[in-house]
């Protein structure tokens, strides 16, 4: 998939609205549409990368900012006690919107167990 095709750039573009909860240069921060928990944003970095399996060692400062940013922002928005980060990625990874991106999920109660074990 293109840029031009990318939802996730198509927000960062403006062209789809977005409630936003941070901007700059490089990042884009927004509620996910579809939020699992009290607190659920995302963060995308605003260059089009497919996939964490995509990245390299020219990513490693976007990569950083994100994880830096996860906190602060993770507490402004409601979960000071802390947060679930999850970057789903490929097929098998489940990733649905192929634009690298970093859900931040929270709140005041503690989230469910993670995945179950294969039986």
């Amino acid at each position: 998939m293109s840029a031009q095709d990318c939802v996730f750039c198509k927000i960062v573009r403006g062209e789809i609205p977005s409630r936003k909860v941070y901007e700059d240069e490089d990042v884009l921060g927004f509620h996910d549409i579809h939020p699992v928990a009290p607190v659920h944003f995302m963060l995308v970095p605003k260059k089009h990368i497919p996939s964490l399996a995509e990245v390299d060692e020219s990513h490693r400062e976007i990569l950083g900012k994100i994880l830096v940013l996860a906190h602060r922002l993770a507490r402004e928005q409601g979960s000071p006690d802390g947060f679930r980060t999850i970057v789903n990625t490929g097929r098998v990874g489940r990733q649905d919107v192929p634009h690298l991106h970093v859900h931040i999920i929270g709140g005041n109660n503690p989230l469910p167990g993670m995945i179950q074990k294969a039986k």
